[in-house]
């Protein structure tokens, strides 16, 4: 029996970002029976119109939207740009728009920023769009762990503290699920 998936999202298409290192080290923390997976298309998906978004989907949408149904929960992971969510990831969200994968399925969140604003922007949009496709945002899922660059080693976080709290943090996620 294949084991429940926690999909882990970044938001970030940058190479080595500290949000893919989040995510990295959070797919090795991820309890049993749970197994995580990374999405890896963002930078693929094409751009969300809303006359495509109807049979026969785009073949990256129709990826896309079967792994978020397959997924037992969704932890994101994103940096900010211009003060708001990147638009990868608007653009990933609003392909979920038209499907009822969302719906119900527990999300959290892990914002890794060190920035004077925290990346507020960002995060408030993001729920307030996980909110609009009706998924279930997990308050005590959605965590501020600050993460400085220099904390990351060969793509993962080798601070223990900062390991203790994203496990914390999955572990409320994955308690959701059940």
């Amino acid at each position: 029996m294949a084991k429940p998936v926690i999909l882990l999202v970044c938001g970030s298409v940058r190479e080595g970002s500290t949000n893919a290192a989040v995510l990295a080290t959070v797919k090795e923390l991820i309890p049993e029976p749970f197994t995580g997976e990374i999405f890896e298309g963002l930078r693929e998906l094409p751009m969300f119109d809303p006359d495509l978004d109807r049979d026969p989907l785009p073949a990256k949408v129709v990826t896309l939207r079967a792994r978020i149904a397959n997924a037992a929960a969704l932890l994101f992971s994103t940096p900010e740009y211009a003060g708001a969510m990147p638009g990868a990831l608007k653009n990933l969200l609003e392909w979920t728009v038209g499907g009822a994968e969302t719906s119900a399925k527990p999300c959290g969140w892990i914002n890794p920023s060190t920035g004077p604003s925290g990346a507020a922007g960002t995060y408030a949009s993001l729920g307030v769009v996980l909110r609009y496709t009706d998924a279930a945002v997990i308050t005590d899922a959605c965590v501020a762990v600050p993460v400085m660059r220099n904390q990351i080693v060969g793509g993962r976080i080798d601070d223990e503290g900062i390991r203790a709290q994203l496990a914390r943090c999955i572990a409320r996620l994955t308690a959701a699920t059940r």
